[in-house]
């Protein structure tokens, strides 16, 4: 029987040269900014997204890899590897967009609204969003969880404000990734001290000194705004929205039971999916229960989203999303980036482009500098997390060694600039996720997910100045 060719070794595959590497990163840059920045001007009405870049981008990799001797059926099983990688996140995609339709009709998402504008006030609501998904990414370790569910109510509760929702997104997205970072309960908490070498607790100490900074410079920024917020009345004032929502709902203390269940859940390391969906189950029995609607409504809620009709614009707005259809393009977004990062992980493109990086690394404060931006540029390049975190993890764990710095400061190196920067690219899996459960684009909140950008530049600088890095112990002299 004939060997599976995707499975053979490629011996006629020539090296990448790094010029060669870089052609399929450079036809990614000039076909986004030619569909999204250029297009549109030319042509109004336009609206250009990163799918057909990303598909022709993995097409420019597949042809330079064809010309280096790697062959299709080998190519194609690196694009299904690298989608099979994110199956877990398109799934969690998903049920997050039927929970959405639930939770809004079964009035879980307008009953937290209707509390939110009884307790907040436009001039301390972002730094207080900012701290709330923070504790709740803490105790949950699920930045994705606390977005789908608290984050969801935040915009809302902002948007009923009339704080710009790209405002309130980005503190969203900065207290949940702070949680998400920290919290030892997290994947990429525990994934980024296996591939450095160190223990996890020692990871989560010595990341406090790089991130708490930043979150304190990332609240200020948010008491900054908020105090130059400035609201409007008018018909979409908060007492109409109120008045709206007590109209067409009843808020009651039954309203609170899913998200705290699903709190609760995620935080006692039961796994996301049947968490969430659990969730949906019980957004879906409150709004047939509670909220009288049939199962056909609720179904078509999950399905399709929740279509509010209860006179007011302003609620009307806010209510009118969710559903397993809204996810769509977003889960083809994650498709095509990852057809483009499997071709360039798997032909070996990228540890090209790594390795290129690491040559520039002379000293210690250049290496951890060198590390923080590889892992940056991976989220930009294979579009995923976790490839930001294993790729330069595996390339340069042995240059710390070398240079007797100890794994956690290379551990940390790799948060600092892999899962901080993961929601702030727009096509990587982390950035689509986001815009598509808080309805905000990733262009549109990345000036106002301050940790996300702010943490890198920290650990960038306190390298430079030598603060907080650790060294391996002196070995004793042998005998």
């Amino acid at each position: 029987m004939p060997e599976d060719p995707a499975q053979t070794p490629e011996a006629a595959t020539r090296p990448f040269s790094v010029v060669a590497a870089l052609i399929p990163v450079l036809a990614l840059v000039a076909m986004l900014s030619l569909v999204i920045l250029v297009l549109p001007k030319l042509q109004p009405g336009f609206e250009g997204t990163g799918h057909l870049p990303l598909v022709g981008a993995a097409a420019v990799a597949a042809i330079v890899a064809r010309l280096h001797g790697h062959r299709w059926p080998a190519l194609e099983a690196g694009i299904v590897d690298a989608i099979k990688l994110s199956m877990g996140a398109v799934l969690i995609l998903c049920v997050i967009g039927m929970l959405m339709g639930t939770w809004i009709a079964g009035g879980v998402v307008p009953a937290l609204i209707h509390w939110g504008l009884e307790l907040l006030a436009p001039s301390y609501f972002l730094p207080t969003a900012c701290a709330v998904c923070s504790a709740v990414s803490l105790v949950s370790g699920s930045s994705w969880s606390t977005a789908g569910t608290v984050g969801l109510a935040l915009i809302g509760v902002g948007g009923a404000l009339g704080i710009d929702p790209a405002m309130t997104a980005g503190a969203v997205v900065s207290g949940a990734y702070f949680g998400d970072k920290l919290s030892p309960m997290s994947d990429t908490t525990n994934l980024a001290p296996a591939m450095a070498g160190t223990d996890l607790f020692s990871h989560v100490r010595h990341m406090v000194y790089t991130t708490l900074p930043s979150w304190t410079i990332a609240m200020v920024v948010y008491t900054v705004l908020g105090l130059g917020i400035e609201v409007t009345p008018g018909a979409g004032s908060v007492a109409a929205i109120q008045t709206a929502l007590s109209a067409s709902f009843e808020p009651s203390l039954a309203h609170l039971l899913p998200p705290l269940l699903v709190i609760v859940l995620v935080a006692r390391r039961v796994p996301a999916l049947p968490t969430l969906l659990l969730g949906v189950v019980l957004g879906g029995v409150l709004a047939v229960v509670v909220e009288g609607a049939s199962v056909a409504e609720v179904l078509g809620a999950a399905m399709k989203g929740y279509k509010s009709s209860t006179g007011d614009a302003a609620v009307d707005e806010l209510l009118t999303r969710g559903g397993l259809d809204s996810m769509a393009s977003t889960v083809l977004l994650i498709l095509c980036a990852m057809s483009f990062g499997g071709v360039m992980e798997s032909t070996g493109m990228l540890h090209v482009l790594a390795r290129q990086l690491l040559r520039l690394a002379k000293r210690t404060s250049s290496l951890i500098a060198v590390t923080v931006l590889t892992s940056c540029g991976m989220n930009v390049v294979a579009a995923d997390q976790y490839i930001s975190i294993v790729v330069p993890g595996r390339m340069f764990a042995r240059a710390y060694r070398e240079h007797g710095l100890h794994p956690k400061n290379l551990s940390r190196a790799l948060e600092d600039g892999g899962t901080l920067t993961s929601p702030i690219v727009p096509w990587n899996t982390c950035g689509a996720f986001m815009a598509a459960t808080l309805l905000v684009p990733t262009t549109a909140y990345l000036p106002y997910a301050v940790l996300n950008y702010v943490n890198p530049l920290v650990s960038i600088t306190f390298a430079l100045l030598g603060i907080s890095i650790a060294r391996l112990p002196a070995e004793p002299p042998k005998p």
